[in-house]
């Protein structure tokens, strides 16, 4: 299992429903304005985002790096393949990338992401991401939180330090659901790193323009920034 997969096995663990309904909000709000035909959902996730949109009339299409992620959008009849953006073949009028994408790439990764992007929009073609501030991940992110449920128990441990944050999954998940007496848990775990990434990153590339930045509050003060980009 990767630790993508990992996450989203234990995403629903997270309590982040009520966030991701607002950042879907926000963005489909953006986008309004564009009248796009069709979108490029990158790190599309369980599909929500992209069914809001079709129900818009968009074209969507969806990838992310989880096979479970991915799976479970095929089974709602959505238009999903786990590959990296640099393996899409389609141009779109529109590319989201949807809560903290971008900071789970390095820099490296990231400007290799963006020309990716660039490459997967018509002409005029806009693109959409949020990302953390220093306040989101230093404030907000960094600390220690646990849930479960009948059949789960997760702990998520954050550290923030040298301009990243290290987040240890650890997921107990109980077996044997049917003879509850022989029940046993398998502990899955790992980590994710993201990267927080300075404004002027985004201003000075040579295949986008940052159009529009705006910072925002998700669960706390100012703790996300929301880019809007036009192909040059």
């Amino acid at each position: 299992m990767t630790n993508l997969d990992l996450y989203a096995k234990a995403e629903h663990l997270l309590g982040i429903e009520e966030a991701t309904e607002a950042l879907y909000d926000l963005y489909r709000s953006e986008l309004d304005e564009y009248k796009i035909k069709t979108l490029l959902d990158v790190g599309c996730g369980r599909g929500g985002f992209m069914q809001r949109l079709m129900s818009d009339g968009v074209t969507c299409r969806g990838v992310d790096l989880s096979q479970v992620m991915v799976d479970e959008c095929i089974a709602k009849g959505l238009d999903a393949e786990c590959i990296d953006i640099a393996d899409e073949d389609g141009k779109y009028d529109a590319v989201v990338a949807i809560f903290d994408v971008l900071n789970f790439l390095n820099q490296e990764e990231l400007l290799n992401f963006l020309d990716a992007v660039a490459s997967r929009l018509n002409d005029d073609g806009v693109f959409i991401a949020d990302i953390n501030t220093l306040y989101g991940f230093s404030d907000v992110a960094e600390g220690t939180m646990s849930s479960e449920n009948e059949k789960e128990f997760l702990v998520v441990d954050a550290v923030f330090e040298d301009e990243k944050l290290y987040t240890k999954f650890t997921l107990f998940k109980k077996e044997n659901e049917e003879k509850n007496e022989d029940s046993r848990y398998t502990k899955y775990q790992d980590t994710i790193v993201q990267y927080f990434h300075k404004i002027r990153i985004f201003e000075k590339l040579s295949s986008l323009k940052l159009v529009e930045k705006q910072t925002f509050s998700l669960y706390d003060t100012k703790d996300k920034t929301l880019l809007i980009f036009k192909k040059r």
